[in-house]
């Protein structure tokens, strides 16, 4: 059976498209199950209603307006995404930190993308604030790691995958965010693979 992947996303879906494209041409033996997001604008819906893959819209601002806390918002994310019975849950570009309220309900099955190398620029803005290092010369290099969110610290976990991305004099910030994204592709669909395949080292 092929293994069924929820994946969440913010926005363009770059990276979802990777996944469907990997499924379409057989690379990876899976299945998305339900893509959510928590911008209704976000595109990569319309890529997953496309392909023809079940879409959720779970919005924040409804909780914040109801004087909800944020673990209310991601205990009903939860219920959302384990209605789908996922094997794994794919953040592609998921610009919301997920509390305990959602990860406990999905131990060491979450998996996270983020354009930094471990232990480098956690959080927002880490491409910028990559370049932004290199141009004060504390930095020749940044990257891409994929690894396992087990609980609220922000991008940190069991890594799984992680990729170098070199810096040049004449990068410009949208060059070397274009470099990124394209290379992170290539990176997110080895790690769903590896983790299929049952290669978790």
């Amino acid at each position: 059976m092929p293994t069924r992947l929820a994946v969440l996303i913010s926005g363009n879906g770059s990276n979802l498209q990777a996944i469907i494209d990997a499924i379409r041409m057989r690379m990876l033996d899976a299945e998305i199950v339900v893509v959510v997001s928590n911008r209704k604008e976000a595109y990569g819906l319309q890529r997953a209603a496309k392909a023809g893959i079940p879409t959720r819209y779970h919005p924040l601002q409804p909780y914040r307006a109801a004087g909800q806390e944020r673990t209310d918002y991601d205990a009903a994310l939860a219920d959302i995404v384990a209605a789908y019975k996922p094997d794994w849950i794919v953040l592609a570009g998921w610009l919301h930190i997920l509390s305990d309220a959602f990860l406990q309900r999905f131990p060491y099955r979450v998996i996270n993308l983020h354009p930094a190398l471990p232990g480098q620029f956690p959080g927002i803005n880490a491409i910028q604030r990559a370049f932004e290092a290199y141009q004060a010369g504390k930095i020749k290099k940044t990257g891409i790691m994929v690894h396992l969110v087990p609980d609220e610290q922000v991008d940190s976990g069991p890594i799984l995958a992680t990729q170098e991305v070199l810096i040049y004099p004449s990068d410009t910030l949208e060059n070397l965010e274009k470099r990124i994204h394209q290379a992170e592709h290539q990176i997110l669909l080895a790690a769903i693979y590896r983790l299929i395949e049952g290669d978790e080292a």
